[in-house]
């Protein structure tokens, strides 16, 4: 019984301690999530519109470069661009991604290329025979718009000499503090049957300057970098979301774990009571009947 009463304190002590460890990483979480979230509120209408605005001009399919529409070029290598965490103890916010990404990919893996933002997705790809071209392990919360340029530039370069025909963005929207979903979207090539093209009379009567290629390669470049950028922001703050609901579910756990072990505990230390009483008892029956 002592035994029993013993290994019981053991566990309450080691819970205890990783109750108090996940309470503190909840707030910290909490913290860090209405940081996030006010960023991702601020610049959420503001690159919207910017990626609207550079939308609008696609509707001018008959004027468009035909490298960028979808059917323009057969697709035999494809580049993920997949936006994971670097750290742990979120959920399943890092494996929804990689479970989603492996289920959609087609081909073989010589055909598919990797750029990898966050540490998790890079160690799970690279592992498989998938070649990782370019890689930011640090957190997404730490990666500002000249990373982003750095990154998205030379991939839309790729792209526009033929070593990638297809460029696939997959990273975690947000939706609310408990919800989260995986988002696939396809950069390049543009799909326009898939959206509401603009009919407006005065959208066929722009004029490009000094020439329609080099303005739509420059719209192209910031096309790429604002998609990439605003998904970066927003699976930054689904991280932040995640950590912190998982924390409060350890939490919530270990505190059941807790209110258990310490009935068990008073039920032990109850009965080893009654035992000694028993044995006290019995022992001066036994003198007195001599």
């Amino acid at each position: 019984m002592a035994e029993q009463i013993q290994g019981i304190r053991r566990r309450i002590k080691s819970i205890d301690s990783t109750e108090r460890i996940t309470n503190a990483m909840k707030l910290v979480s909490a913290s860090k999530l209405r940081k996030a979230k006010a960023v991702y509120e601020h610049s959420r209408q503001y690159l919207g519109r910017i990626v609207e605005s550079i939308e609008e001009a696609f509707d001018i399919q008959e004027r468009l470069p035909e490298r960028y529409l979808l059917g323009s070029r057969e697709i035999k290598n494809t580049c993920y661009i997949t936006i994971t965490g670097s750290n742990g103890l979120c959920g399943s916010f890092n494996g929804n991604l990689i479970r989603h990404v492996e289920t959609n990919i087609t081909g073989s893996c010589g055909n598919v290329k990797m750029v990898t933002i966050g540490k998790k997705g890079r160690e799970h790809f690279e592992k498989l025979c998938y070649e990782i071209i370019d890689a930011h392990d640090p957190p997404a919360d730490t990666m500002d718009y000249d990373k982003v340029i750095a990154m998205a530039d030379p991939l839309l370069k790729k792209y526009i000499d033929g070593e990638i025909d297809e460029i696939i963005l997959v990273y975690t929207s947000y939706i609310n503090s408990l919800k989260q979903e995986v988002i696939e979207k396809r950069i390049l090539p543009i799909d326009l049957k898939s959206r509401e093209r603009n009919m407006r009379s005065e959208v066929n009567n722009i004029e490009f300057e000094p020439s329609i290629d080099e303005v739509f390669e420059y719209l192209m470049y910031k096309y790429l970098e604002m998609n990439i950028y605003s998904a970066v922001i927003e699976s930054a703050t689904c991280e932040h979301a995640a950590r912190r609901q998982a924390m409060e579910n350890a939490n919530d756990s270990a505190r059941d774990m807790l209110q258990t072990l310490r009935t068990d505990y008073n039920h032990a230390r109850q009965a080893q009571i009654t035992d000694e009483i028993i044995e006290i008892v019995s022992g001066a029956e036994a003198q007195s009947a001599q």
